[in-house]
This record gives structure tokens, sequence and C-alpha cells, in this order.
């Protein structure tokens, strides 16, 4: 291994820059629906070894560029999918925007990589003592403004918290991922994204001092760590209840039409009738409320009162249909404004509440910088969508109170329930991965969902139009759901909360960063021969305490 980490130091110029790319691009087989963890053991080590050929900071800002560029590359392609519902009018955008976009967020890797250098690569260290030690405390310094980073890209410039590292572990297709994902209860996904490149990146110090025990040590303490964590995770989901709220049974609808088929005003009376088929075909009796995706129908609800109408044949007898579909509004100007919007509609047609989505997509559902940006959105909506004023939490007859969110809202880690309020008994998504295909956009999106839940401590209900729908409880478990590209019905009751308050849930992300915080001032602060030096001059020499 030692070998290897002297080949990728030594690389130079574009070798160094591609090998950096191939690295960040390895890192998406750790994401769903692959889900192989091991592989950041590769690719995080990897770059690690170059960084120690770049003597300046810019040299390993580049560096992490481009393993940033290869990190977002493989895990946003598929946002492409979007430009080609309508080839004709984006089509030529795909490449360009997809691939502008992965080079842009590559930049905030480029970061994390030159304020690593601030702790200079273990060979240039003349005072050091034990190159492992080195390695160690820059990979703490590392982990920890990636940690900070990754919170900082969930807000800046309206946020795009894709795919954060922590994320790997939010899977199903293996028995280790729930247990560990159980810790975001208390330090929320970024606390996990921190352990998780500990985890990942440890095998790099072998890569310098291969033989001594304590560079095996230093490589396997994240290890341990993680096993004692998906250890609590196991008493945790042991203890766990499999308790649901009575009179309270949900039907999801999963129509699966292609957004091609969408977006054609000649299918648009056939969705509404199928779903309204589906909804009541073989319905058993205790279903009390229907649901429906986001924008599931194309008809604006509030003033079509015909589509409404047949809309809420779908509504159980006594209970609710819930449904995403637009919202239009016309104020004492004649200026229209369209929303992307929740509605609750009874059995009588009537309306018993709406939310409308308040974090919209950049360019897909409204364009920033309009007067300067040539750019319409992806969904075709003339002037695009208005935002809703804020999150909320409804309540209506026959549910505990819920936090409605609608398509990528449910990404945002600590911002899903609204401040100010009652605290929401559950979480309702309503979303549509339509426009992304087959790929591994919605398995992604998915798993942000089943995290949040965990977080919260909430069951969240999950409703997409081509899948992924299902019912998840407040431990992030799955019992049934409706898979990618499938049309179908789930039928299945609302779990309780998993506990009335998670400490995430009361502290959100203020425990992440201080973990990151306090973890990259202790990297850059303490360095063993200094302290051994210190601590020697505070203690009496032997020679004179024997005289």
């Amino acid at each position: 291994m030692d070998r290897i980490a002297q080949r990728l130091a030594a690389l130079t110029g574009w070798r160094r820059l591609a090998a950096a790319l191939l690295a960040g691009a390895l890192t998406i087989v750790a994401f769903q629906p692959i889900s192989l963890v091991p592989a950041l053991w590769i690719a995080l080590p990897a770059l690690f070894w170059l960084l120690d050929g770049c003597r300046t900071w810019k040299g390993a800002f580049f560096t992490g560029w481009a393993f940033g560029a290869g990190y977002f590359i493989t895990g946003l392609y598929w946002m492409a999918n979007a430009f080609y519902v309508d080839a004709e009018a984006f089509g030529m955008f795909a490449v360009p925007a997809v691939g502008s976009l992965s080079i842009a967020m590559g930049l905030f890797i480029g970061i994390v990589c030159a304020l690593t250098h601030a702790i200079p690569p273990a060979h240039e260290d003349e005072r050091s003592y034990d190159l492992a030690a080195v390695a160690a405390r820059r990979i703490v310094l590392f982990a920890a403004v990636w940690t900070l980073v990754e919170w900082i890209r969930s807000w800046i410039f309206t946020g795009l918290p894709w795919n954060p590292l922590g994320l790997v572990w939010s899977e199903t297709r293996t028995p280790f991922g729930l247990p560990v994902i159980q810790v975001t209860a208390l330090i929320g996904t970024y606390g996990l994204s921190f352990l998780t490149v500990l985890f990942s990146a440890a095998p790099t110090v072998l890569g310098y001092t291969p033989r001594l025990t304590r560079a095996w040590i230093t490589a396997a303490a994240p290890l341990a760590l993680m096993i004692v964590i998906g250890a609590g995770g196991a008493l945790r989901l042991l203890l766990a209840h499999d308790e649901t709220v009575p009179g309270v049974k949900f039907r999801l609808v999963q129509a699966n039409f292609s957004q091609v088929e969408r977006s054609r005003p000649s299918f648009w009376v056939k969705h509404l009738e199928e779903h309204v088929r589906m909804s009541n075909e073989n319905r058993p009796a205790d279903i009390t409320h229907v649901v429906w995706g986001e924008a599931a129908i194309a008809f604006f609800l509030n003033i079509q009162d015909e589509a409404r109408r047949v809309a809420a044949m779908a509504a159980p007898p006594g209970g609710m249909l819930i449904t995403g579909a637009d919202r239009g509004l016309r104020d004492e100007s004649g200026r229209q404004s369209v929303y992307n919007s929740l509605y609750v509609l009874r059995p009588d047609a009537s309306i018993a509440a709406v939310y409308d989505k308040t974090h919209l997509v950049p360019f897909g559902e409204y364009t920033p910088l309009r007067g300067i940006v040539p750019f319409n959105e992806l969904t075709g909506m003339s002037g695009g969508f208005t935002a809703g004023g804020s999150l909320a939490t409804l309540t209506v007859p026959g549910l505990p109170p819920f936090s409605p969110l609608i398509c990528y809202e449910v990404i945002f880690s600590g911002n899903v329930t609204a401040g100010g309020e009652p605290r929401p008994a559950w979480l309702l998504n309503l979303t549509n991965d339509a426009w992304f295909g087959l790929s591994l956009g919605p398995h992604q999106h998915f798993a942000q969902a089943r995290i949040r839940a965990v977080e919260e401590g909430l069951p969240l209900v999950r409703t997409a139009n081509t899948g992924i729908s299902a019912v998840i409880d407040g431990y992030g478990r799955v019992p049934e759901s409706l898979a990618l590209g499938t049309r179908g019905v789930l039928d299945a009751p609302l779990p309780r909360p998993a506990s009335a308050l998670t400490p995430f849930a009361l502290l959100g992300n203020l425990t992440s960063i201080l973990l990151a915080t306090c973890g990259g001032a202790g990297a850059l602060f303490f360095r063993r021969g200094d302290t051994m030096l210190r601590l020697r001059r505070l203690l009496p020499d032997k020679g004179k305490r024997a005289r």
C-alpha cells in the first residue's frame, strides 16, 4: 500500500487531476442503489495520497476540485434526463447544464482540500516523529471541513445538499445500514458524514508506515467506532415499537405515467380517471385516506371545479384525498401566480387544506436572475412557479397533524418541520421523480427521505408518481414499498412516532457543527511532539528527583 501511495503522490499535472477525477467518480458506487460502502476505502485514501504530492494550497485546491467534479458528475448525471422530456426545446442544454453544475459543485471539495493543506503532508512536517499521527490529524481536519462544507452547501445559493457522504448508510440492501443511521437521531446526517469520512479515509495511514502497529490501530479505530455505533443502533431497533395510529390507513397510488406522456394535454383526463380507478379498485373498507403524488394531475383544482369533483371521487367515505396539483391565483391587477401545491379534498369535493411548496427547484420551477439568464423553466410553466410562504403543519379531520413536503423539500436536514408551531406527528412527501426515469436519482431521493424520518423520529409517508412509494416508520424501517418504474397501490397504516422528540429534532444541525468544529480545532492545534515537550517541561527531572 505504501508503494501505491508513493506512486499517486508522484503524479503531477493532468495525470494527478485525472486520477483525482476517477477517484471522485468512484464514490457513486457507495451510494444507492449500489451501496458498496467499502468503495470509499479506495476513493478517499487515493485523494489523500494525491494531495501528498501538492506542495501548495493551490495544488491541493485543484486536486480537490477535480475529485469533486467526479463526485458530482456521477452523483448528478441523472438530472440530464429532465432535459430530454422536451428534447427539442432543452435537449441541447442537458450535457452543458449538468456538467457545469457538477464542476461548480466540485469547488466545494476543492475548498475542503485547500483548507486541509493547513496541516502539511506527513513527509513535509520536519518536526513530526510519527508520520501516522500527522496523517491522522489531516484526516480529522479533512472530515471536519468536509462536514462544515456539506452543511454550507445545504443553504448557500438556496442550497443543494445532494448526496452528503453520510447518506451511503441509508440503504435497504444489507442489514448494516439501518442500525448505523440510528445515530442521526442524535447527530444528524452531517454528523454521520463526519464519522463516515473518518471511517473511509483511515486506511490512508497505511500508506506511510504500514509496518507499525500504531498505524494499524489508527486505521482500525474509526472502523471500531462505526461497529460500536452500529451495535447501539441495533439495540435501539430491538427496543423499537411497532405501534400504529388507530383508525388511520392509507392507500398510496403510484400510477407510473412517464413524464413525456404527463406533459401532453391529450392525456390529462385519462390520467385523472386512472388515478380515481386505482384509488377505488379492490379498496379495503378500512382505508381512510388516499394519497397521490406531486402534480399527479394537471389541473388547477382550486378553480377547475369539474376536475376537482372527479378527483374527490377517490376519497373514501368519511375520509380524504391528498394529492399534488397546481394552484392558480390572480391578484387585483390581473397578474397570475401559479403554485406547486398539495390539496386535501373531502368526498364532497370541498378543499379541507392547501400547502404551497416553499423551496422551489432552480431552473426547474423558477429561473434565478430571469432578466439575465435566457432560459425557460423545464416544467414549461410560463413565468415559473411562485414560492409559498413557509413550511407548515397541517391539521385535518381524521389525521394527526403532519408536515407536508413536496419533492426535494425532504432533502434539507433539520428543515422539514415548521418552526414555532406544534410539532407534527408525521411527515408527508409527495414527489414526481418521473422527470428522471429509471436512473440513480430516485433511489438517492428515497434514501434522503428515509434518513429524515430517523433524524426527526417521525414516520414518513411518501408517494412518488413513478416510485419509490412507501410508508417509513420513525426508525427508518420500510416494511413494504412500490418499486421504481412499477404501477400499483400500497395499503398501509400510519406508524406512531419513534419518540416524542429526538435530540436532533431539538438541536438540529448544531450538534454536527460543534462536532466538526471541535474535531477540526483539535486537529489543527494538537501536535504530539509539541505536547510531549510541554509535558516534559512540567514534570520534574528524574535524575534530580533521585539525588
